[in-house]
């Protein structure tokens, strides 16, 4: 038997978040000719150019957009086999450290990103189901729920290892089905049981069994290159849940805001609509923030209050989060 060995490069993905016209927006970059799906900012992890990974991240996203980044924070080691599949699934196997970072929009950050092939998009345009803010989404019910449902009456493959939970069960923690209760924070489960049914078309792409036995595939949200678009639902996953123990959402905000601002940002994120009076007890029970004296106008109507993030926070207790409690 031959002797192989695998080559192995690893590749560098940052999910740069901001909060935009109530959107929470992700940069994604295109190639010159606009040829290829949506991507993540990504590049190969250079160690001779490269002192640390976070640097070589900075440096990659910073020339496919010109973003110099704040805040970031280590996602995940991708490495299955396939991730980042090219014709004939050949060169080195990409083993890539994903990365979630979080930024505010300027004036000119669109311009910047439109001269480097790059934009803002909404997350929700690659994960439409995962926008409850106007109440449940319609393409539940019309078409995941009645494809899964019937995916998880059928056999599993032969030779698949066994789950902890059988297809059924996983679907309905996942979905919030049954007795369970709808969780933003599973959005990457979500995801990877429609990537394992067969109904997205990176399934397809990737040569997976079960969505090479589909005809037709329904539409669900954008597709984006090689496993870009799990990177990017890890993302969603980490950040909804930090919003309850960390006060991340600040790192999202201008210096000086309004409530309902904030609560826009917080609702943006989770894909929740929230009570208008229990989420202002809620930040002030938390005490997250405080007057500034200032009032805006720019919301047309009576002068709303300005707040600002109370820093000293973090010297005081260890998990200063929003809490929001289930659906």
């Amino acid at each position: 038997m031959p002797n192989r060995h695998a080559s192995i490069e690893i590749g560098l993905n940052a999910v740069v978040v901001s909060v935009s016209d109530g959107l929470p927006q992700i940069v994604h970059v295109n190639d010159e000719n606009n040829a290829e799906l949506d991507s993540l900012p990504y590049g190969p992890f250079d160690p001779i150019h490269h002192r640390t990974i976070e640097i070589g991240l900075r440096s990659w996203v910073e020339s496919q957009t010109a973003l110099r980044l704040g805040y970031v924070e280590q996602l995940y080691t991708f490495g299955d086999r396939g991730r980042h599949r090219v014709s004939g699934d050949e060169g080195p196997h990409v083993v890539s450290v994903g990365y979630l970072a979080l930024t505010r929009q300027t004036a000119d950050s669109e311009n910047t990103l439109a001269k480097h092939k790059s934009a803002w998009r909404s997350w929700y345009d690659y994960f439409p189901w995962e926008d409850w803010r106007a109440g449940r989404p319609s393409l539940l019910d019309a078409d995941i729920l009645p494809a899964l449902e019937a995916w998880a009456q059928e056999p599993p493959p032969e030779g698949e290892p066994p789950k902890p939970l059988d297809r059924q069960e996983r679907v309905h923690l996942a979905f919030g089905l049954g007795a369970s209760h709808w969780d933003e924070e599973r959005a990457l489960e979500r995801y990877e049981l429609l990537y394992e049914a067969g109904l997205v078309p990176e399934a397809k792409r990737d040569g997976r069994p079960a969505a090479l036995e589909r005809k037709d595939l329904p539409y669900l949200g954008v597709s984006m290159r090689f496993d870009h678009r799990r990177v990017l639902a890890t993302a969603i996953t980490r950040l909804r849940g930090k919003l309850k123990y960390r006060p991340v959402i600040f790192e999202l905000m201008p210096e000086v805001f309004t409530l309902t601002e904030l609560q826009t940002s917080v609702e943006a994120i989770s894909g929740r609509h929230l009570h208008k009076q229990n989420f202002r007890r809620l930040v002030e029970n938390a005490d997250l923030v405080e007057p500034t004296g200032a009032t805006s106008t720019t919301t047309g109507g009576r002068p709303a209050a300005l707040f600002r993030f109370r820093h000293q926070l973090m010297s005081e207790r260890p998990a200063p989060g929003l809490r929001l409690g289930s659906r």
